[in-house]
């Protein structure tokens, strides 16, 4: 079992080399939508001119969108639909109704129902965290790139790690390729991600139905950098400025769903998938974990519908042909365990410790089937301190970064951590599972880039045979005190720290 730990997103900032999880509090960012007075049905849910609206998901049979019948007990019940999937059978609704998904499941032709937050709709504020370490001028100009490089790679150890730098001598991608960030917002004005941006591809799915506003996937200036620094490692153009990202040559896209204090429900995230999936995304990265809940039980009436809910947004993306990948989380958790301690769910209003299954209660996406789960490593190859395992769970691995007092980089290189841009023309340093994911999602384009026709399934199988191969850590004792901090299970060429192997960019662009 896992001592408990502070909530904490799919990256870590930390200024000055110290590791220093960033947590976050935060208050959903949606605008307050009163439900309407149904007469037929005087207003049976009994809602109060008091009460503060929830965002729900009601789960339908998949096709052709809720029946009459299912509209009509919506309506009786005090809701409201936004929005809804008719392809996969999910519906967005708000309602003042504390007893709103209790009444609902009980409906014919209803699946399943549930809040997709414990916080009210109308709150809303800006909370600043503990921001990248930022670049300075001076650090800048002491950088010293050798011919053919962009300005900062020689501070990319990242990138020679999974044999990037070679890639790039055959291939930079296919401007075919689109890989989307579903995330907290991208700042497409960025020189390192203007030449490569998507504009058809990018849309702001905060509030579970898609805003095509130019620049409505953009961070403002009080929100996390975390969508712009992700897009960047991806897809920064070779162009002479900053960095080089993973698949230089391939298009990136911005999907925001996540709220002005950072969070990411439900809704929004099927919405950046369904968007995803209709609009010829070849890869989505998803760095973060679906809030309120990090683990979402099955055997919960609520948590199970976010679950379903979820599941047939990204399976729906697979079979258009999206490869979704996924961070495994920082907490250090074995996510193959037989319990685990979550002392930070529901994360939006007050935490209560739990003890969950992890088999049976689902970090979403991360968990969820198809999706491919990422752990990080770092200047030295081995497992970042911060990031989750687990046999079974974990499918590749890729440098996410870690303290310099843990993992130190080889010259040039100065820092342990990923450097990426910032929002406003900066770079700057970040840590986490959320830098590893997209190093995968990267390479998954260059595969794609590689294999044009080739289904997601096979882009997955690509990916995974090309891994190379890295042993367990054992003992694994990353601060040196003589007590191993974690455990890893497994064969040389499929465990728990490292999956199938570290990923590999030049034999996707060779093979």
């Amino acid at each position: 079992m896992t001592a408990p730990r502070t909530r904490s997103r799919r990256y870590i900032a930390i200024p000055l080399g110290t590791a220093m999880a960033t947590a976050l509090a935060f208050l959903p960012n949606v605008n307050a939508s009163a439900a309407p007075a149904d007469d037929s049905a005087g207003l049976a849910a009994q809602v109060s001119a008091e009460a503060t609206p929830l965002s729900y998901v009601v789960n339908v049979r998949p096709g052709h969108g809720p029946s009459a019948q299912v509209k009509k007990a919506i309506a009786r019940a005090g809701g409201t639909v936004v929005t809804s999937y008719d392809r996969i059978g999910v519906v967005v609704v708000h309602s003042s109704n504390a007893d709103f998904a209790k009444t609902v499941r009980k409906v014919r032709g209803v699946e399943s129902a549930g809040a997709t937050r414990t916080a009210p709709l109308p709150a809303q504020s800006t909370t600043d965290v503990g921001t990248p370490k930022v670049l300075t001028a001076e650090e800048i100009a002491d950088v010293e790139a050798a011919a053919g490089q962009d300005p900062l790679q020689p501070l990319q150890w990242d990138l020679p790690a999974i044999k990037a730098d070679k890639a790039h001598e055959k291939s930079l991608g296919s401007r075919k390729v689109t890989v989307a960030v579903i995330d907290t917002g991208v700042d497409d004005t960025h020189p390192d991600i203007a030449p490569n941006f998507d504009r058809e591809a990018s849309v702001n799915c905060v509030s579970g139905k898609p805003d095509t506003t130019d620049g409505a996937w953009r961070p403002s200036a009080a929100e996390s950098p975390h969508g712009t620094h992700v897009a960047g490692e991806i897809a920064a153009a070779k162009n002479g400025v900053g960095i080089t990202g993973v698949a230089p040559g391939v298009k990136v896209s911005g999907i925001k769903v996540s709220t002005t204090a950072g969070f990411f429900y439900t809704e929004a995230v099927v919405c950046g998938f369904m968007w995803a999936a209709e609009h010829g995304v070849d890869v989505t990265n998803n760095s973060y974990y679906t809030d309120p809940w990090y683990f979402n039980c099955k055997n919960d009436p609520d948590q199970k519908a976010l679950v379903e809910a979820i599941t047939r947004a990204s399976r729906y993306a697979e079979k258009k042909g999206t490869v979704n990948v996924a961070a495994a989380g920082n907490e250090n958790y074995d996510l193959s365990a037989d319990e685990i301690t979550d002392p930070t769910s529901p994360n939006d209003t007050t935490p209560g410790e739990r003890v969950i299954d992890p088999s049976e209660c689902l970090d979403i996406p991360t968990q969820l089937p198809g999706v491919v789960t990422v752990a990080a490593t770092g200047a030295k190859g081995l497992k970042s301190s911060f990031s989750n395992h687990g046999l079974g769970v974990i499918d590749i691995a890729a440098p996410g970064g870690d303290s310099t007092r843990f993992q130190t980089p080889a010259p040039p290189a100065t820092s342990g951590l990923i450097l990426g841009p910032l929002p406003g023309g900066n770079w700057g340093y970040m840590a986490g599972t959320s830098m590893a994911s997209p190093h995968v999602a990267g390479v998954a384009a260059l595969i794609k880039s590689r294999h044009p026709h080739a289904p997601a399934a096979l882009v997955k199988a690509l990916l995974y045979a090309q891994a190379d191969a890295t042993p367990c850590t054992d003992p694994y004792d990353i601060d040196g005190d003589g007590k191993a901090d974690a455990v890893c299970e497994g064969p040389k060429n499929h465990n728990g720290f490292y999956g199938w192997g570290t990923a590999d960019a030049l034999d996707a662009v060779t093979r």
